[in-house]
């Protein structure tokens, strides 16, 4: 049997409760008729079994909520491809995998601004005070209470630390743990609350070719978007861990390069004896000091990788770094390779 809805402001009065519908029996549209019931099951039975107006025709839900159904039923069917095809018609933003979440809204996806406008509120400005100077890189936030992902190079020996937001606020942070064999840190930031994380995506399905945005701290100018390919993954790159190298890199306003070794060469400086070396996302995207700890995003707005070195035309780290820009080869740590560390960085980290 097919039960009749009420249109709303009806005389719940004027009509006694309907029986029980019978199990797939889709219901039709009414708009201008009266509800009434429909054959018991046994009369109705009977009635296909002797017709007397000829085949009854099969009813079809009509309208928009009839598509939404037929394609939510698709979706439930075939998976991810027709999922992702739903959230388009209807507008959520809903995951169109397992493993990738779309941060940009529906209106601006796949677009550079989409991203910048979704993801910026998430990325702040990390001056850290060392011994011998100061250091400037980038942060990325992963919760709301204010814990920062950026690299051990930009904060390890730091004295104090300060964060700036997206909004121009102003916080102190303790640095919780470090690892120099990952170049990663996390810091904590005092007195924050409902900050906007970041979604962390999978850099297990990042492909070479792929478009992704950065977003830093270049040069002390916060906030700055840059944009362009992965243009190779696996990348061994590897980095000082001595602290003291550090600091003599880390130059005010983030003038001094992080120097790191690639193919058996040494870029942006010496990278001293103690070093450690990681698989690397490959970018071209625009790279410069400061971008260090930011964020290498995917077009839906995860972020796929933390921003930990770039290459220098200048190999004479003394020289101004307006004459050292980016030339498109920067390198990032994997997400996965973070979210794996996190445990560790918040026990306090590790040197081993």
């Amino acid at each position: 049997m097919t039960e009749t809805y009420r249109r709303s402001g009806d005389d719940s009065q004027a009509h006694p409760p309907q029986p029980p519908y019978l199990p797939g029996v889709v219901l039709s549209e009414q708009t201008h008729e009266q509800p009434r019931y429909e054959q018991p099951q046994q009369e109705q039975a009977q009635h296909e079994q002797h017709p007397q107006h000829g085949t009854p025709k099969k009813k079809r839900l009509r309208g928009p909520a009839g598509l939404i159904t037929a394609v939510a039923i698709a979706a439930a069917a075939v998976g991810g491809g027709t999922a992702y095809a739903f959230q388009e018609f209807t507008g959520s933003a809903t995951a169109s995998s397992s493993t990738s979440t779309t941060v940009v809204p529906s209106s601006k996806k796949g677009t550079v601004s989409g991203v910048a406008e979704a993801v910026s509120p998430s990325i702040v400005e990390v001056n850290a005070t060392l011994g011998s100077g100061s250091s400037t890189g980038s942060g990325v936030i992963i919760t709301g209470d204010g814990e920062i992902v950026t690299n051990n190079h930009v904060v390890s020996g730091a004295s104090s630390v300060k964060v700036s937001t997206s909004d121009g606020k102003t916080y102190t942070a303790d640095v919780v743990g470090t690892d120099a064999k990952k170049d990663l840190a996390l810091i904590k930031l005092k007195n924050a609350s409902g900050l906007k994380a970041a979604t962390l995506g999978d850099s297990e399905g990042v492909k070479v070719g792929d478009d992704v945005v950065a977003i830093g701290s270049p040069e002390g100018l916060t906030g700055t978007v840059t944009s362009g390919i992965v243009s190779a993954l696996q990348r061994d790159v590897t980095v000082s861990t001595d602290e003291g190298q550090q600091q003599q890199q880390g130059g005010s306003g983030g003038s001094g390069e992080w120097p790191f070794e690639f193919g058996g060469q040494e870029f942006n400086g010496n990278t001293g004896s103690s070093k450690t070396t990681y698989k690397a996302i490959q970018t071209d995207a625009s790279l410069n000091p400061g971008n260090s700890g930011g964020a290498l995003i995917d077009m839906n707005g995860n972020i796929i990788g933390i921003n930990s070195a770039m290459y220098s035309s200048a190999s004479d780290s003394s020289t101004s770094s307006s004459s050292n820009g980016s030339v498109g080869l920067g390198f990032a740590i994997p997400i996965n390779t973070v979210k794996a560390d996190l445990d560790t960085l918040r026990a306090g980290g590790t040197d081993s």
